[in-house]
């Protein structure tokens, strides 16, 4: 993490699926009934962890095509026929499974007690960002959040990234993503803001350390106390 500057981080922005929480139960139970309905066969948990990163619509899509090619044919009318199946067991399961990774909830405490202002980028519609958030106790933490559908373009689009940084009040420089996936990393480069990535989540079934991050942390402490440390040599420094 050496060539990370965290003196000079103002703001945190973080993903929510795979890098605050662990939502694949959640999700492969709404994806399974989803299939159940339609007649198609089930498909295991780490299946669907592997089409998850792109929102709900691309995620329904790698369902009935079976395939993370995204030219893989798809009939346009039985997608658009599915993703409210879809929709409406997500909105019963949302929540039910979802766990806080290791050190996520003391990690975002301590950043917060040093009055950092946080958001929360992901691709995740609001109608389920809004209510996990809330249910999860971690919605008073994020001075803005951005869903999939908040803007006209989502991760890996900047615009997601360079939105929540200015709703904060924060130059997009000085803002840093925190993430597990190829889209957050694109995302953060083309808004011109350092990113960071853990291990643990999702990536569509890639490895992170292949990806173009400014440093991989084992967990959300680690980012903490790597800005608390930099703000105390800033302090000593200007004593």
């Amino acid at each position: 993490m050496a060539g990370l500057d965290w003196g000079r981080v103002e703001a945190v922005l973080f993903d929510l699926d795979g890098t605050l929480l662990d939502t694949i139960p959640d999700l492969a139970a709404a994806a399974n009934a989803t299939l159940a309905e339609i007649g198609r066969a089930t498909v295991p948990v780490e299946t669907v962890a592997s089409y998850v990163g792109k929102g709900i619509p691309v995620l329904v899509k790698r369902l009935l095509t079976g395939s993370l090619d995204p030219d893989a044919e798809v009939d346009e009318a039985e997608l658009e026929a599915v993703l409210p199946v879809f929709r409406r067991h997500y909105g019963r399961e949302n929540g039910r499974r979802a766990r806080f990774y290791d050190q996520v909830e003391p990690a975002v405490a301590r950043l917060a007690g040093m009055g950092l202002p946080m958001g929360c980028v992901t691709n995740k519609a609001g109608d389920f960002t809004e209510p996990l958030l809330s249910l999860t106790g971690l919605r008073p933490y994020f001075g803005v959040v951005v869903s999939g559908d908040t803007l006209a373009e989502k991760k890996p689009h900047p615009l997601p990234v360079r939105h929540a940084a200015a709703q904060l009040g924060v130059a997009v420089e000085r803002a840093l993503l925190v993430g597990d996936s190829v889209n957050d990393v694109l995302s953060a480069r083309a808004a011109g803001c350092p990113v960071v990535c853990v291990p643990y989540g999702y990536n569509e079934g890639a490895d992170v350390r292949g990806l173009d991050c400014d440093a991989i942390v084992a967990n959300l402490m680690e980012v903490a106390e790597a800005i608390a440390r930099a703000r105390s040599a800033l302090s000593l420094n200007t004593d």
